[in-house]
């Protein structure tokens, strides 16, 4: 029994750390803009909170069945009256030492619902800044589409119904989220939260920090807006049209998102405002022009010295006709170029490479007299 509850906890351990990078830069931007600046704290709840997410799909769908245990097995049957598990203890420890009793699978299997669902209730008042009302509420919510998936069987997905749609499960869930939200002012009260709202438009120091998780952003809105226009474009090809899924040559499957990534994420930003890219904008940072204005063709320089540059060579990367020579060199320079510009902001400071080249200063967005350089 306790080997069936803990194995998927390690599971959650594992998909729950790649969730959190995988989110990694929509959290960073998130943070950034709500509260003003990144807090380390915030950061590892987020990663906890990824752990645990993990842990309510792991502990919902798995061991997932196969073909032959479906067709072995019979579908457990929908349990409805409530408070049954009252029942299920008095009928399972009959005639057991209290120690017994507290030890026995159906008293563990109420402990546990109850306490799977605690940290719902302490992410959602305190981490999220939830009230106590629409923390209890959302964590009934999701009980109920738990056990609606598994009384479903996953929606279909699985091929039978394997685990029990259980209403006292909803009830036990719902407790742990009360708990938790009655018990996260003070188990949580060192979690920043609103404090930092409050002062959200205060000016903070650049930091080199601030300039590489900027990047870290800009590369990744890079990559999700290519990926999200290829995606679509397979889809259209494949379901829209009926053919086949297109190869790496096909222009639309890599150097026209290429191409609209460059577009959206390096050339609008560079041409709109003070010339910051997305990355810098989500982290509050600014270019600090001489005499004030910004000019097109610096702010043009400056994007074309960092993340343009990656983006000219990616797009170089993916036109087929200039073959495989020059393609190759083309994919292998966009690592040296975010390495490169990587290492110019951990060693030389926040300006980086481009700032310099361009003749900027790099400042907080928030203020309008000091500049770090």
């Amino acid at each position: 029994m306790i080997d069936a509850w803990t194995w998927p906890a390690y599971v959650a351990v594992l998909f729950g750390t790649v969730t959190f990078v995988m989110f990694f830069a929509p959290i960073v931007v998130i943070e950034s803009r709500t509260y003003g600046r990144l807090s380390p704290l915030r950061l590892a709840g987020a990663a906890l909170f990824a752990i645990y997410g993990m842990a309510l799909v792991a502990y919902t769908l798995l061991p997932w069945p196969d073909a032959d245990w479906c067709a072995a097995q019979e579908s457990p049957p929908a349990q409805w009256r409530p408070f049954h598990s009252v029942d299920d203890i008095v009928g399972d420890t009959a005639g057991l030492s209290l120690m017994a009793r507290l030890e026995s699978a159906a008293v563990l299997q109420v402990v546990f619902n109850v306490v799977l669902f605690v940290p719902w209730g302490l992410y959602l008042r305190r981490f999220f800044g939830r009230g106590l009302g629409l923390t209890v509420l959302s964590g009934a919510a999701v009980s109920v589409l738990i056990e609606v998936t598994q009384g479903t069987g996953v929606f279909g997905l699985a091929g039978c119904v394997y685990r029990v749609a259980d209403v006292d499960d909803v009830l036990t869930n719902t407790t742990g989220a009360a708990i938790g939200a009655l018990l996260a002012p003070v188990l949580l009260r060192w979690m920043p939260g609103r404090e930092l709202r409050r002062t959200r438009r205060e000016p903070r120091p650049v930091t080199r920090t601030r300039r590489l998780l900027g990047m870290v952003v800009d590369l990744a809105a890079y990559t999700a807006v290519a990926a999200v226009v290829a995606t679509a474009y397979r889809a259209y090809v494949f379901y829209g049209r009926g053919d086949e899924l297109p190869t790496d040559s096909d222009w639309g499957n890599h150097a026209v998102p290429s191409m609209v990534a460059f577009v959206l994420v390096v050339l609008v930003p560079a041409m709109s405002g003070r010339g910051a890219s997305p990355g810098q904008r989500a982290l509050w940072l600014t270019p600090r022009w001489p005499g004030g204005a910004a000019r097109r063709s610096r702010a043009l320089v400056r994007s074309l010295c960092g993340l343009g540059l990656y983006g000219v060579l990616d797009v170089i990367s993916a036109l087929p006709p200039l073959g495989d020579g020059v393609t190759d060199a083309a994919e292998s320079l966009t690592n040296v170029v975010i390495l490169v510009a990587g290492l110019a902001v951990l060693f030389g400071g926040p300006r980086g490479l481009s700032f310099r080249l361009a003749g900027a200063a790099v400042a907080d967005a928030r203020e309008e007299v000091a500049v770090a350089r």
